[in-house]
């Protein structure tokens, strides 16, 4: 019989440690072994009770949930999972990826205990996914790489570069955008899962360490080489064309996709706009959003890369994509700008 999979929940309201505890509990896999109500009793239980996953909130008093983070993935790597309040600092969120943290679920603003069940299923899987996890050094050790210096002349096969990433997205990209030179000729458009109210402060961070510039996207938005958009949270991104030109169109349907935004709604988009000439990127994230649309690129001839399994966090989109045979070739993170180049 297999172990299961020891967590520890730091949370500095009794009753959100309680309710975390019961969401937790109805996966038979897992075990809670213990709850802290603030950093230095959750540095002191993770050096006691080992645990596989820590779940984290990020406002407790003294230091902070990111503090946390900073410090344990320096003493010793553990997949986190931060916890968070709806309604709290995007900043804080993203500062808490930055620091080492696997992945995040928002708590729900109304803390009657129904609403709190509703993320239950999706707490539970993205602890599992967490202790699957390859932990590496802490990311304050590795700087931004600088953008690839390139003397090949491109060769203007590709007219959008389309980029599909869910769970270790915000952390993967951070190694591929900010390689791309400031001369890239076409532009990028990258779906990534996150929750509303997250994209706009995320794009921002990525532009500040990025040649290029990279916007959230907005409706309307002509797709211009040397930009990088990335999809707004709770809106599909599409293209169409307008006149001599492609823009962006934001949209809440389809209602019948598992996120919005879909990677196989933009990829389809990107299919149908520009035929042969879509490269497409497909990294770290569960599931399998990026399949369906992965088949439309390749059904008018374009092309998809997919991250290689030893550098996922969670390899479940690309893995969807690869055992479909839609994959050209599966690359390491640190070679995938690399790859893209070579191809572009």
């Amino acid at each position: 019989m297999t172990a299961p999979l020891r967590v520890l929940v730091v949370d500095d309201s009794a009753y959100i440690r309680k309710v975390v505890k019961e969401m937790l509990a109805i996966c038979p896999e897992i075990e809670v072994v213990g709850t802290a109500r603030d950093t230095e009793e959750a540095l002191e239980l993770v050096e006691r009770l080992k645990p596989d996953v820590v779940t984290c909130d990020l406002i407790m008093p003294g230091a902070d949930g990111v503090d946390f983070i900073r410090r344990q993935m320096a003493r010793r790597p553990v997949p986190i999972v931060i916890v968070s309040m709806a309604g709290e600092s995007s900043e804080r969120v993203l500062s808490g990826l930055d620091a080492g943290a696997i992945d995040f679920v928002q708590k729900p603003t109304a803390l009657a205990t129904e609403k709190v069940f509703d993320v239950a299923e999706e707490l539970v899987a993205k602890v599992v996914a967490a202790a699957r996890a390859p932990l590496r050094r802490a990311p304050e050790a590795q700087p931004v790489p600088p953008p690839i210096r390139t003397t090949t002349t491109f060769q203007n096969r590709y007219s959008v570069l389309v980029v599909g990433v869910s769970t270790g997205g915000p952390q993967g990209l951070k190694s591929v955008v900010p390689r791309l030179p400031a001369d890239f000729p076409v532009p990028v458009a990258i779906v990534l899962h996150m929750p509303v109210g997250y994209t706009e402060a995320y794009a921002q961070r990525l532009d500040e360490v990025s040649a290029m510039t990279v916007t959230e996207a907005r409706d309307g938005e002509e797709l211009r080489p040397g930009v990088v958009l990335v999809a707004q949270s709770g809106r599909h991104l599409t293209f169409h064309r307008d006149g001599g030109r492609v823009v962006t169109r934001l949209d809440l349907r389809p209602l019948d996709t598992p996120h919005r935004p879909s990677v196989d709604v933009m990829f389809q988009s990107a299919a149908d706009v520009f035929g042969e000439r879509v490269l497409g990127v497909v990294m770290t994230g569960m599931g399998n959003d990026g399949l369906e649309g992965a088949g439309w690129i390749k059904a008018r001839g374009g092309t998809i890369l997919t991250e290689a399994e030893e550098t996922c966090v969670v390899y479940g989109m690309p893995r969807a994509v690869a055992e479909a045979g839609l994959s050209d070739e599966a690359v390491p993170l640190d070679r995938l700008t690399a790859a893209i180049l070579e191809r572009v």
